[in-house]
């Protein structure tokens, strides 16, 4: 087919290479003539065999889960990607198959005659087009291979046949491996245009691939042709143009040795950023454009793909922005990931963001939006007065180290200067969030109300927080007779239909938050406050890193509980030699298949029965109802009882040594006491009287969320149910699908409506954002990374440095761990991760040191590794590509600090090993 015919032609036919060519051929850009060589071709010259072949390359070791099973419990989760062993040879099979089999005389007659129409001897480049290539989510740039300076149709020929190999290159499996592509389903077109002699080539991004901002072009040029640019051979000019006006705002022309002038002149690097921009108006979509400019100077486009690494826009078809003002709607506005802050770097499911942006406060001037499946929040309003400015500054640093950092340099941007009367408009909750109810008031009448409204939750709190104060007694019973009365209310009588059941959910969630906050938040607020008058009157006696110690080993923490009745269900496991030798000799998927079949040695089956009645309503990434929790897949726990049964020094065994972390706390508070009597008798009694009473209600504050995940497992199990009625109608495909709608959706799928499309096009979003490794933790409007947009102007140093975290110094091999499902943990080990939530807490209590790459002194993981006296470091940043397993460090939890203490392993003993 000619390059003129591929505009509309299906995908699957030319690959995405070709069709994109086509495209652009067909709205007049000056592309380079040729014609495409399509799959059907290769279809009749690839070997019956190779089907096979691919099939067994479609069931290796790739999306299997930290031990090596199966994930088909969680919606869309992807694996760590490491190839099964003999991926290799297979694809050698594969590539040999294609390479020795004969070519079909009717596509050897069409090849030859196709470029013999280009001229006999016209020299030309071949290039692979797969059909799994230039897409949205996956480019799967440099994957196949391409052939330049190719003449004569015997060579044009053997091109074509070596470019049908490079689908079977080792690479090229592996990349569709791990973007959940079937081997089976690909085929490769074949691409053969006329070289163009260049002067200059590269390449343009018509948004900034480093920062992710849209409305920079990015240019990298050198004199001659572009195959050096791609390939990395030589250092490219450089240029970064504001795309609207064509202001360059960078230049970086550092060029090949001997060259003093760059590639470009200004004029040219215009000329690029305008074609860019046409380019991209045509694909609707960021684009990856290769360009040619000839001995005439005239420029030639050799390739348009999208740019699939950007971060999703928060908000690409926004109204006027909440607080803006006149005229201001293109304002660029900030946003912060919440679910970050949270612990969480995998995206939420539909079902998950829907409910926990109608579990927000709604009542304030907040703006939520879920760009990347992920929960951001407006922080505009905040940053654009003095006085949230100044609270930004003093609290980010404590919440997240890292975003904490590059605040300063966003509040320095004049785009975020401070508005002293910001006009409000009404503006709907953002995407996946439902939208307030219409009351018919104005928006100054809608804010009074939410004033009154929230004026009466602090009149309703106050006699509870007085009450912690003077009786934390009767405060901690009040609080645990809450979750008596939410287990009492969460039941629904049976029989119940599925309508019945969708209601039920939906009560569940309007009383769960109107009733939460008064009845467990003023206990640990009460504990902090007194924390913190402590440190005050202890100015001048301590310093505010000895109040750490006090906080270690706090009574009244559910998850603290949890943790060491695993540890205690795992003593009593290796206390029995049935149960013992089951849990030595099987994997954690195969301990779960025997738990759900009731086949487990006597003691651990009713053991681990007793914790999941208890606790099976947790998870990993448990704020997401999306997720499976421990009582559907135990696999996790499983895991975490076989590691423990690998500790064999009673000292480092979890309960001794939350024991010492108990001693530890109360010796502090003691020498402190004394300490402050020094000065003061009555300062040394209010001392006591607030570390005592800090110690008392401080592990309340994981009550409170303890509740809502118990909700939110209420709510799953019941939806679960009625995705089986959908899924038996029809109106989805399976079971989990119904964690891909909103309950409106699920309220039309149960009157008939098919909903297997929408659910499909959501699990495609969802399986994308599951491969996406950096997360932004401030985002701006136009899609820039605060982050990377100031590492870029600062690169970071070699050294591992974040906030420290908790005190302390601890040297041991690393493991790099990115999901704790089936994750081991040797007794010792640094625990390396991206970020963490409750399900994680259980691998701390064999954890000689954290080391997160998110999260600043109050996060989670920070909170919970000062509970179990662990030194940690947190908010480092790329910790899990930097650290690798095997490699001994140094964590120092006071100074901030990670030191390497030997060489790293080499790439392949740490790739083989990173997923455990």
């Amino acid at each position: 087919m000619d390059l003129s015919e591929l505009g509309s032609a299906p995908l699957p036919l030319v690959g995405g290479k070709a069709l994109n060519l086509g495209k652009l051929t067909a709205a007049g850009f000056r592309v380079p003539r040729g014609f495409c060589l399509t799959t059907v071709a290769y279809r009749k010259a690839a070997p019956a065999e190779l089907d096979a072949l691919a099939a067994r390359l479609d069931t290796a070791q790739y999306g299997s889960s930290n031990d090596g099973e199966p994930d088909d419990g969680e919606p869309g989760r992807p694996g760590s990607a490491q190839p099964g062993p003999d991926l290799g040879e297979l694809a050698r099979q594969a590539r040999e198959m294609i390479v020795t089999a004969p070519i079909p005389a009717d596509v050897d007659a069409a090849l030859r005659g196709a470029y013999a129409a280009l001229g006999s001897r016209a020299t030309v480049a071949v290039r692979s087009s797969a059909t799994a290539e230039d897409l949205p989510f996956a480019s799967f740039a440099g994957q196949q291979d391409s052939f330049l300076n190719i003449s004569g149709a015997d060579a044009v020929v053997e091109s074509a046949r070596r470019c049908w190999a490079s689908l079977w290159t080792e690479r090229a499996v592996a990349y569709r491996a791990a973007n959940g592509i079937s081997h089976r389903e690909v085929g490769l077109a074949v691409v053969v245009q006329d070289l163009i002699t260049a002067t200059s080539a590269g390449v343009l991004f018509t948004a900034n691939p480093v920062t992710g901002t849209r409305t920079e072009t990015v240019i990298d040029a050198s004199a001659g042709p572009g195959q050096a640019v791609v390939s990395g051979s030589v250092n490219p000019d450089h240029f970064v143009v504001d795309t609207a006006t064509g202001r360059i705002l960078l230049r970086s022309p550092k060029g090949t040795a001997g060259r003093r002038r760059p590639s470009l002149d200004d004029a040219r690097i215009r000329e690029l950023t305008a074609l860019g921009d046409t380019v991209q108006q045509l694909f609707g979509a960021p684009q990856d454009v290769e360009w040619v400019i000839d001995v005439a100077g005239r420029i030639w486009v050799t390739q348009s793909r999208p740019i699939t690494t950007l971060y999703p826009l928060p908000d690409p078809a926004a109204p006027e922005p909440l607080g803006a003002e006149a005229g201001a709607a293109t304002d660029t506005r900030v946003y912060l990931c919440g679910t970050l802050l949270q612990g969480l770097t995998r995206p939420l499911t539909p079902m998950g963001l829907y409910v926990l942006g109608s579990m927000r406060n709604g009542k304030g001037p907040w703006l939520y939006v879920n760009p990347g499946l992920r929960m951001y929040v407006d922080m505009t309003p905040m940053v654009r007065n003095k006085y949230g400015r100044r609270y930004l500054l003093r609290m980010l640093p404590l919440a997240d180290g890292r975003s904490g950092a590059v605040f300063p340099a966003l509040l320095d941007d004049p785009r975020f200067g401070v508005r002293e009367r910001p006009r409000r408009t009404a503006r709907a909750g953002g995407a996946g969030t439902p939208a307030p109810a219409k009351t018919g008031m104005g928006p100054a009448a809608a804010r009074r109300t939410d004033n009154i409204a929230n004026l009466a939750l602090i009149v309703r709190v106050i006699p509870s927080m007085l009450r912690a104060a003077v009786r934390p007694s009767a405060e901690l019973r009040h609080a645990f007779d809450y979750g008596k009365r939410l287990e009492a209310q969460l039941v629904l009588p049976e029989p119940a239909t599925a309508f019945g059941r969708l209601d039920h959910v939906v009560r569940i969630l309007a009383r769960t938050t109107d009733e939460l906050i008064p009845a467990t938040l003023p206990g640990p607020s009460v504990g902090y406050l007194l924390l913190a008058a402590a440190r005050r009157l202890l100015r001048g006696i301590a310093e505010p890193r000895e109040l750490e110690a006090v906080l270690r080993g706090l009574p009244n923490n559910v998850t603290t509980e949890m943790d060491l009745e695993l540890w205690q269900l795992a003593v009593t496991i290796r206390a029995n030699d049935a149960s013992r030798e089951v849990f030595l000799a099987h994997g954690p998927g195969e301990l779960a298949a025997m738990y759900a079949a009731g086949a487990l040695p006597a003691v651990a089956q009713t053991g681990l029965h007793g914790f999941l009645d208890r606790y099976g309503h947790r998870a990993v990434a448990e704020i997401d109802l999306g997720m499976p929790r421990w009582s559907e897949k135990p696999d996790h726990i499983l895991g975490m009882i076989s590691n423990y049964l690998h500790v064999e020094d009673p000292e480092q065994a979890p309960d001794r040594q939350f024991a010492r972390a108990e001693e530890h706390a109360e010796a502090r508070i003691r020498s402190l006491v004394e300490r402050t009597r020094v000065r003061s008798r009555i300062r040394a009694r209010l001392v006591e009287f607030c570390l005592r009473r800090t110690r008392e209600l401080s592990g309340l504050r994981e009550l409170p969320k303890f509740y809502i995940i118990l909700t939110l497992a209420e709510m799953r199990r019941q939806l679960k149910v009625v995705g089986a009625e959908l899924a038996r109608s029809g109106a989805i495909a399976a079971v989990d699908d119904v964690f891909f709608l909103e309950f409106d959706e699920v309220r039309v799928g149960l009157r008939g409506a098919d909903l297997r499309g929408v659910v499909a096009d959501r699990r495609r979003l969802y399986d994308v954002e599951l491969r996406r490794r950096r997360i932004p933790r401030v985002l701006l409007s136009d899609g820039t990374d605060v982050e990377a947009a100031v590492m870029a102007k600062s690169p970071a140093s070699d050294a591992l440095t974040g906030t420290p975290a908790s005190a302390g110094s601890a040297t041991g091999t690393v493991r790099v761990i990115l999901d704790p499902v089936g994750a081991h943990l040797e007794p010792g080990e640094i625990l390396v991760a991206p970020s963490t939530d409750p399900g994680w807490t259980p691998l701390f209590m064999t954890a000689g040191a954290l080391v997160m790459e998110m999260g600043g002194v109050i996060s989670h993981g920070a909170v919970v590794a000062r509970e179990y006296g662990i030194p940690a470091v947190v908010g480092v940043p790329d910790a899990t590509t930097r650290l690798r397993t095997g490699e001994t460090v140094t964590v120092d939890g006071s100074a901030g600090t990670v030191r390497q203490v030997d060489a790293p392993l080499s790439p392949a003993t740490a790739a083989g090993s990173l997923a455990g």
